[in-house]
């Protein structure tokens, strides 16, 4: 079972309050979210914040990052002639 850090209860925090914060309004079953102008910018700050935290304190694998870093690396290559040619007209 996997134990609940302070790194991961950050990030999944972060991920809730962005969503709330690009959602805006919704409903699901009983629970309605209605958050406003303000609530939509809090909601951003604190998300964000929580999620810089999360990054900060550095308690991710090594392997995720060499993972994420060769699976952005590959992708760049193999579309390399679609992002020059978006980024030149």
């Amino acid at each position: 079972m996997a134990t609940l850090t302070s790194n991961n209860t950050l990030l999944i925090a972060g991920i809730i309050f962005i969503t709330i914060a690009v959602i805006g309004q919704s409903k699901l079953l009983f629970l309605e979210i209605n958050p406003g102008c303000f609530g939509r910018t809090l909601a951003l700050f604190i998300g964000v914040v929580s999620l810089a935290f999360a990054f900060g304190l550095g308690n991710f694998p090594v392997e995720n990052f060499e993972l994420f870093r060769t699976y952005l690396a590959r992708q760049i290559q193999e579309n390399f002639n679609w992002i020059n040619d978006l980024l030149q007209g």
